[in-house]
C-alpha cells in the first residue's frame, strides 16, 4: 500500500523528456539509486539530507541482503551436494566400474559452462532461486564426490582388515576408521566445492535469482565500472573469508586425528 500511495504521486510527473534525461544519466554511469534520489529532490518529494541519508541507508541494506542471498545460494547447494555425495561414495566404493560411470558423469557437468548450464535449467525450471540452486549443486558435487571417494580408497587395508580382526562391525569401522582418517580429504572437497559455488552463484543474477551478481550483471548492461564492483569485491572476499574459515576447520581436525 505504501509502495501504491508513491507511485500515485509520482503519476504525472515524469515527462518524456525528463525519461530520456534520467536514462541518459543511467546509462552514463550513474546508479539507478542515485538518479531516482536526485529526481525525487528536484521534485520536492524528499529534501537533500534526507536523500543522501537514504541513499547511504539503502545501499548498506541492498548489500547485506545480497550477501544474505548470495550465502543461501550457494551453502544450500553444497550441502545438497553434500549430503548425496557421501553416500554415493561409499556405494561406488565397492563397485569400481559404478565409479568410474558416477564420476565420468560428475566430470562431465563440471566441463559444461556455467552461463550454458544456467541457460539450461530455464527451460526446465523457469527462473529465479530453484534453477540456480540445481545448478550450483551439480557444480558441487564433482569435488565432494571424488575427494570423498579417493579418501576413503586410500585408506591402508592393513587396517580395515584389523579391525575386523578384533570384531567390529562395518559400522563400526566406517564410523571410527574410514571416516575419521579420510575427513581432512572430505573437507578439502567441500572447501573446494563452496569457493566454486561462490563465483559460479554471481552468474545465477542472469536468470533472476540474486546474490551479488546483481549489481554486476546491471554494471555490465551500463558499461559502470563502480557498479560492477559493487557485486565483484564483496564476492571476492566472500570467497576469501570463506576459504580462510575452512582452512582453520580443516586444521583443526588434523590436530585432533
Amino acid at each position: 500500500s505504501d509502495v501504491k500511495t508513491v507511485l500515485n504521486k509520482l503519476s504525472g510527473k515524469i515527462s518524456n523528456q525528463e525519461m530520456i534525461q534520467l536514462n541518459k544519466r543511467a546509462v552514463d554511469g550513474e546508479s539507478f539509486a542515485s538518479v531516482a534520489h536526485h529526481f525525487l529532490v528536484k521534485k520536492g518529494f524528499l529534501q537533500r539530507t534526507q536523500s543522501k541519508e537514504l541513499q547511504s541507508r539503502r545501499r548498506w541494506t541492498s548489500l547485506i541482503q545480497r550477501v544474505k542471498e548470495h550465502l543461501s545460494l550457494t551453502f544450500l547447494a553444497v550441502l545438497l551436494a553434500t549430503l548425496l555425495a557421501l553416500p554415493l561414495s561409499i556405494i561406488i566404493l565397492r563397485f569400481h566400474w559404478l565409479a568410474q560411470v558416477v564420476l565420468g558423469f560428475a566430470g562431465l557437468l563440471q566441463t559444461i559452462p556455467s552461463i550454458a548450464l544456467l541457460t539450461l535449467m530455464i527451460p526446465l525450471f523457469g527462473i529465479g532461486f530453484k534453477p540456480a540452486i540445481i545448478c550450483l549443486f551439480l557444480y558441487s558435487l564433482l569435488p565432494i564426490l571424488r575427494n570423498t571417494y579417493t579418501g576413503l580408497k586410500n585408506i591402508d587395508p592393513r587396517l580395515i582388515t584389523a579391525a575386523k580382526g578384533i570384531g567390529l562391525y562395518p559400522s563400526e569401522i566406517f564410523f571410527s576408521i574410514q571416516l575419521p582418517l579420510s575427513l581432512p580429504v572430505i573437507l578439502t572437497g567441500i572447501r573446494t566445492a563452496t569457493i566454486i559455488s561462490i563465483g559460479t552463484a554471481t552468474l545465477a543474477a542472469f536468470i533472476g535469482a540474486g546474490g551479488l551478481g546483481e549489481p554486476i550483471v546491471t554494471g555490465l548492461a551500463l558499461n559502470n565500472s563502480s557498479l560492477i564492483l559493487e557485486g565483484a569485491i564483496p564476492a571476492a572476499l566472500l570467497a576469501i573469508i570463506t576459504d580462510f574459515v575452512f582452512s582453520g576447520i580443516e586444521k583443526v581436525f588434523v590436530k585432533t586425528l
